[in-house]
């Protein structure tokens, strides 16, 4: 997304919901691999409850889990956005101000935002990594 009339991948909404929509489909195969269809069933409920709230944590853990997987994406997008929007409101500057003289300002404060924006795209890429790997690891291992 730092080449000249380029744009980051997971810049674009689509990407990372498409992204976190592989993911999600991973930690449901995982889970169903390891445990079967009805015991992976079994263990998104927690033990040990009511009968009578069992219809009511149903619903709740599979938005619960659906919630987590949607929190990645916008995550995904809105960090790699923020990066963009900065530096094309500090290169507005110029031209608000309608002067050469006020240019090396926002050109130092851009060149200093997209070292910035590169430093957020490998944290962000490694969060994604790690908490994919975490909800995948957490549908196997359904006991902890």
């Amino acid at each position: 997304g730092l080449v000249p009339m380029g744009a980051s991948a997971t810049g674009n909404i689509s990407v990372t919901v498409g992204m976190a929509l592989l993911t999600l489909s991973m930690v449901q195969i995982s889970g169903i691999r390891q445990h079967g269809f009805f015991g992976y069933l079994k263990g998104i409920i927690p033990p040990n409850l009511p009968w009578f709230v069992i219809p009511i944590m149903i619903p709740v853990e599979i938005i619960g889990m659906c919630t987590k997987h949607i929190a990645l994406a916008i995550r995904l997008f809105a960090n790699m956005t923020a990066g963009h929007l900065v530096a094309l409101t500090m290169l507005s500057l110029i031209f608000m101000f309608k002067s050469y003289f006020v240019a090396p300002f926002p050109i130092c404060g851009v060149v200093f935002v997209n070292l910035l924006d590169i430093l957020i795209s490998l944290i962000q890429a490694y969060i994604f990594t790690i908490l994919s790997a975490v909800f995948i690891g957490a549908s196997i291992h359904q006991d902890h």
